[in-house]
């Protein structure tokens, strides 16, 4: 099986390429990433080196990284040609949501432009009668439900009423995928991730962002005076999720009118049990004075502000994964203080 993982320097695409070296035999794994400097290059290159590291131990598995923008139509149809990739998983893309409204551009390149390079590549890898991509995995997030009333978030849900920019191009890869699924019959499949964590992960999430003002003694603000809820997902959780979905592509069908039904399917991948933010600072200090990353004595309280909601923020996250389960057989199930504890101890390990 070759594949072609975009965003593989990220936090969800290394902890995925770890995964397949390890448990899939004989892969051949691209990884396409720009590693850019929205937040600190030294934990991308930490985890590239990681991955390195990881593919010499699995010599029965191919690994290349390919450094290099998505924007860029030129490479993405070079590797195209180069290589008869079977799945494309796109997880490259701007992530975060209040970034989007000080830097709009570096969504809409990235998320648009570069999410079209990715799909007029899939449609090509037909020709000339190539076998070509037989699924494109590519990830969505919670952010498209936007402030729906309606708990937990289903995939049926109507998502028509973005409340930043960044879900705004999300929902707008949904529907592109949806197009080219139907007007090129390429099984495709969007994956709506929920707040995701875990070691080595984005500085921008908020557990990460707390840790490192919280280590220098500066303080932390708690969003809509703490009155809001988060459905945190670990990210072995999103990994393992990823990896079903790969092996499991819509399937091609001729509708009535003698056209292919869309291949295309959208799933939640979230830990259904939203925890309230206040709950989850309590975890987190508890977490990392056990791992040393902060001192027994600790005066949180003199480092908590509460703040009103940031605009493009949601107050509730919440995912229904019934589709996950019935399809695939998954249920995220990592416990928060379980994960937030693995988080501290890479934390105390990696910055000392």
């Amino acid at each position: 099986m070759k594949v072609l993982v975009t965003g593989a320097a990220g936090f969800i695409g290394s902890n995925l390429v770890e995964r397949l070296l390890t448990t899939e035999p004989g892969i051949e794994i691209v990884n396409l990433d720009s590693v850019n400097d929205y937040y600190d290059v030294s934990i991308k290159e930490y985890r590239l080196r990681r991955l390195e590291e990881l593919a010499a131990q699995h010599p029965e598995c191919k690994y290349t990284f390919v450094q290099g923008n998505l924007a860029d139509k030129t490479l993405i149809d070079k590797l195209f040609a180069e290589n008869d990739f079977e799945i494309v998983v796109n997880l490259a893309a701007q992530a975060g949501v209040r970034y989007s409204i000080t830097n709009p551009d570096a969504y809409i390149e990235s998320n648009l432009i570069g999410f079209y390079n990715i799909l007029e590549a899939c449609r090509h890898s037909y020709d000339n009668n190539r076998r070509g991509v037989q699924h494109l995995v590519y990830a969505s997030s919670s952010s498209v439900y936007g402030s729906n009333k309606k708990v937990p978030y289903s995939t049926d849900d109507k998502v028509d009423n973005p409340v930043s920019l960044y879900a705004a191009t999300k929902k707008s890869n949904e529907l592109l995928a949806h197009a080219y699924s139907k007007l090129y019959n390429i099984p495709s499949t969007g994956l709506r991730f929920f707040t995701v964590y875990g070691p080595a992960g984005r500085p921008d999430m908020a557990y990460f962002g707390f840790t490192n003002k919280l280590r220098k003694g500066e303080t932390i603000e708690i969003f809509n005076y703490g009155n809001c809820k988060r459905d945190f997902t670990f990210i072995d959780d999103i990994v393992e999720g990823v990896q079903r979905v790969m092996h499991h592509a819509p399937q091609r069908r001729v509708g009535e009118d003698g056209l292919p039904e869309p291949p295309y399917a959208v799933y939640n991948i979230g830990n259904s049990d939203p925890e309230n933010l206040l709950d989850f600072v309590t975890i987190l200090q508890e977490e990392l004075i056990a791992a040393g990353v902060l001192p027994a004595d600790y005066d949180f309280e003199a480092h908590k502000r509460l703040v009103p909601m940031q605009p493009g923020d949601v107050p509730t996250t919440y995912a229904d994964t019934t589709a996950l389960e019935r399809d695939l057989g998954f249920k995220p199930h990592t416990p928060l203080r379980d994960g937030i504890r693995a988080f501290a101890q890479w934390y105390k390990e990696f910055y000392g």
